[in-house]
């Protein structure tokens, strides 16, 4: 008997909903899977597939007119519940029947039409599961009365705290506060503060208030501490067995001006048929054993976290920044893939090794591109040792990017924000980063480690953990076919399926052209999230058959898995214990999750900066370029700082706007003035909310714009 037994005879064969005793008997159950069958009804409840009513009987959900699913809350109110069913449709949940859910949690919803409109929509009628226990948010108090409003502004109501509960917290501290009673239809959540968090306009505060919100692990344990504390400060002989010794090659680190844990170094020379390439990772996995302390947390983490100014790392300091860090003029155990490439940069042969290697020198981009750019003479004089292998690693990454381009890899040379901070971690400037001749140096001699890791693993039949992404959906498809078609840009779409070398024509098709970023953005968009399994499902944006993390086990932690599976392979031990103490799929899962939500907290703490930047700077004008345009309104991007914020449709007092989705834009009903993805336009900052870190812009409207178009305006010159 398992979930699929219980699903058939609840669809095919109940005409109502049965009891726990009822499924006993029509499943002709023994006296063992009687007792099992209440544990995993319960299960199903619990995951969605199966709705309990009163009196104890199960049923599926669409066959009682109800849905069970996980509820997301709009800032306005309203929400959305995307059913367990991922083949169903998500329901709207109108705001007056969202209580007593709040966002993220796991509800039954029961459908209903619209008295207003006719149409469907959902109501909550009980909530399965709560997604918070604890809330971040700041502590008011208004006569007499004290409450918690949450950051998450998806959780629209305030926490009200009794006499007696707020702790020490004083007006406008962030506070940790526990839910003792959830919301009800006609009353709110009542809860308790457990912690004084501290000032909202702290930076470090600001990073413990984003670690709590996304539920990121930000204090090691003191078992983590205690194991990090007895790591080796240097590396000793008796590592040295049964090592390649390497230090005699001319390793350096090409990092950024701000890094301290330095993952990789890269090495080169000449070979008889053309270049031979070493790069050397960090060896984390002899540091860090499995089942650990350090490697729990380092699993619970899956990833570092990297903010302006400050990082919450994956491994404790006395690894990330110290032992394992390939620091200069310091001895340092690496895994080495050495990778020979022919003239014109094709990889012809690969092997890897355990070895010790030590970097000749830290280097950063700024410094490798004034040496091989700009061809700085300070810069070529003070690392006159390594102007020659530069230039090497020069034309060898040239011809990997071209080999990369002629199987149809996509890149996507977006630009970034950097935030400069003042000494106290306040936003000074806000400046738009691109990546030059180093970073895409750097970036294809990782490429070519984790693509040679991966196949040699996959030749091995090692299970393991690969990056992989998918090719996009056909529906993403049209719908960017026809977006692109009112720049008159067009693709043929294949039966079989968009090919990457498709999309890197058309890139450069557009390449240069005045809609060539917006193009960008919105194929960026249409494509899926990456992610890690342990089925080989290739990876699209590279056009590579097989793909792995396996540069950077400093700060992710699947490459910490596949260092081990590398390991045991090199070893050529049959038995060298488990990789693991969870399934390799369960960790890659695991790794993804984390990484989606490290990426949420990053861009979280990015749109608290860009605020804080901006908000002096009320009243002040500035042009920038339509980005995304919605119903409500439309984002702009500052040209002269890189920040984005809202023109909301309800500030545009010349006509009234329709929004056509197809077409990413809004347009005027009356004087068919249009505002699309792409446009330039004049704003002025109007609002901003450092708490909901939105922007509200205004348009600068010309004089005969807030009239009438410019064509009625000459029309009116000429009549008199």
């Amino acid at each position: 008997m398992d979930f699929n037994d219980i699903l058939e005879l609840l669809q095919q064969r109940a005409n109502r909903p049965l009891s726990l005793k009822e499924l006993q008997e029509m499943l002709d159950l023994n006296a063992g899977e009687r007792k099992m069958l209440g544990k995993t009804l319960k299960d199903m409840v619990r995951d969605g597939s199966l709705v309990q009513l009163k009196g104890g009987r199960f049923a599926l959900p669409h066959k009682v007119n109800l849905v069970v699913g996980t509820i997301s809350v709009h800032r306005d109110g309203y929400g959305f519940v995307s059913p367990a069913d991922e083949k169903a449709q998500d329901v709207f949940i109108p705001a007056r029947h969202v209580r007593p859910a709040m966002h993220g949690d796991m509800v039954v919803v029961r459908l209903e039409r619209s008295a207003r409109t006719g149409k469907p929509e959902g109501r909550v009628i009980r909530v399965e599961k709560r997604a918070h226990r604890t809330l971040v948010g700041r502590y008011q108090l208004e006569h007499g009365v004290g409450y918690v409003a949450p950051v998450d502004s998806r959780l629209q109501d305030d926490i009200l705290i009794p006499p007696g509960a707020s702790g020490s917290a004083r007006q406008g501290q962030m506070v940790l506060v526990d839910i003792e009673n959830y919301p009800g239809r006609s009353r709110g959540a009542v809860g308790r503060i457990t912690e004084v968090i501290g000032d909202a306009t702290d930076p470090e505060v600001e990073i413990k208030i984003a670690a709590i919100q996304f539920s990121l692990p930000y204090e090691f344990s003191a078992e983590a501490l205690s194991a990090a504390g007895r790591v080796p400060l240097e590396v000793s002989n008796e590592d040295l067995s049964a090592r390649e010794d390497l230090r005699h090659v001319n390793f350096v680190t090409i990092d950024g001006e701000t890094a301290k844990d330095f993952d990789d170094a890269v090495a080169i020379a000449l070979s008889a048929d053309g270049y031979r390439l070493w790069v050397a990772i960090a060896d984390v996995a002899h540091y860090v054993a499995v089942g650990s302390a350090i490697d729990k947390e380092a699993l619970e983490r899956g990833t570092s976290v990297y903010f302006p100014g400050a990082c919450l790392p994956m491994l404790p300091e006395a690894l990330s920044n110290g032992i394992c860090s390939l620091n200069p003029q310091v001895d340092r155990l690496v895994m080495v893939a050495e990778l020979d490439f022919d003239a014109s940069g094709k990889r012809v042969g690969m092997r890897f090794c355990q070895a010790v290697m030590h970097s000749r020198a830290r280097l950063t981009y700024t410094t490798v591109a004034a040496i091989l750019v700009e061809e700085d003479p300070v810069a070529r004089i003070q690392h006159e040792a390594l102007v020659a292998d530069l230039e090497l690693m020069h034309e060898l990454a040239e011809l990997r990017i071209a080999c990369r381009h002629q199987r149809g890899s996509l890149d996507f040379d977006l630009p970034e924000a950097q935030i400069v901070l003042d000494l106290q971690g306040r936003p000074e400037n806000i400046i738009r980063t691109e990546r030059n001749l180093a970073h895409r140096l750097i970036e294809e001699f990782m490429l070519a480690a984790n693509e040679a890791v991966a196949l040699w693993l996959v030749q091995q039949r090692e299970p393991m953990i690969f990056r992989v992404h998918e090719s996009p959906s056909e529906g993403k498809m049209a719908a960017f076919q026809e977006f692109i078609a009112y720049f008159n840009q067009g693709i043929s779409l294949p039966v079989e399926g968009v090919k990457p070398k498709l999309l890197q024509e058309f890139l450069e098709r557009v390449a240069g052209q005045p809609e060539e970023q917006v193009i960008n953005h919105v194929l960026l968009r249409s494509l899926p999230q990456a992610y890690y399994s342990v089925n080989n499902l290739g990876h699209f944006g590279l056009a590579a058959d097989n793909y792995c993390h396996f540069t950077s086990p400093i700060r992710r932690y699947p490459d910490l898995m596949v260092h081990r599976v590398l390991k045991k392979k090199l070893e050529k031990a049959t038995s060298a214990g488990q990789l693991s103490e969870l399934p390799l799929a369960e960790i890659a899962q695991i790794a993804s999750v984390a990484e989606r939500r490290a990426m949420e907290a990053e861009r979280d703490i990015v749109k608290l900066k860009k605020c804080q930047f901006v908000t002096d700077k009320v009243g002040e004008k500035f042009s920038g370029m339509v980005t995304s345009v919605h119903a409500f309104g439309f984002f702009v991007e500052l040209y002269e700082i890189y920040v984005e914020g809202l023109v909301h449709v309800s500030s545009l007092e010349d006509d009234f706007y329709q929004y056509e989705e197809d077409r990413h834009r809004l347009i005027g009903m009356n004087r068919r003035r249009e505002f699309s993805i792409g446009s330039t336009v004049e704003v002025s900052v109007h609002k901003v909310d450092l708490d909901r870190r939105e922007i509200d812009f205004r348009l600068v409207e010309e004089k005969h714009l807030v009239r009438g178009t410019r064509r009625e305006g000459r029309r009116k010159s000429k009549r008199q």
